[in-house]
């Protein structure tokens, strides 16, 4: 895909979020003032912050493509995996690599709920103390 300027773009990140954004190349990219609409965090001068939080950015122009911010890059700084279907309009920003890793060592799943045959959702924690398997597949 070459350029298309200001598509909507889905943001599923701790939330889901509608923004507008240019798509070049398969990045996305936004103004500054436009990321805490996308993400839930702010570009300021002491790295990319969210309320009190913020985190450090060594190399703060490898954020950007021109003027605009690039998602991807930011989603790394942030320490986090990126996957973004620009031909779609979706980015994924996936969980910090803190709390993946802690799920991991704490043999913890995160919460999520699956329907049963009938379509009722079932949330993990149902079967809290119980031994569970989960069973995936892809068809392609």
């Amino acid at each position: 895909m070459g350029h298309d300027a200001d598509v909507e773009v889905t943001v599923l990140a701790d939330d889901v979020r509608e923004i507008e954004a240019d798509v070049r190349d398969g990045a996305v990219l936004i103004d500054p003032d436009r990321l805490p609409d996308a993400i839930g965090w702010d570009l300021k001068p002491e790295g990319l912050c969210r309320g009190d939080v913020c985190v450090p950015v060594r190399a703060r122009d490898t954020l950007f493509q021109g003027d605009q911010l690039d998602l991807a890059a930011v989603g790394r700084a942030l320490d986090r995996p990126v996957v973004i279907d620009g031909d779609n309009g979706v980015v994924v920003l996936g969980v910090p690599a803190a709390a993946r890793r802690s799920a991991v060592e704490g043999f913890r799943a995160p919460p999520f709920e699956l329907p049963d045959l009938d379509g009722r959702l079932h949330p993990l924690e149902e079967w809290r103390g119980r031994k569970k398997l989960l069973v995936a597949f892809a068809s392609w």
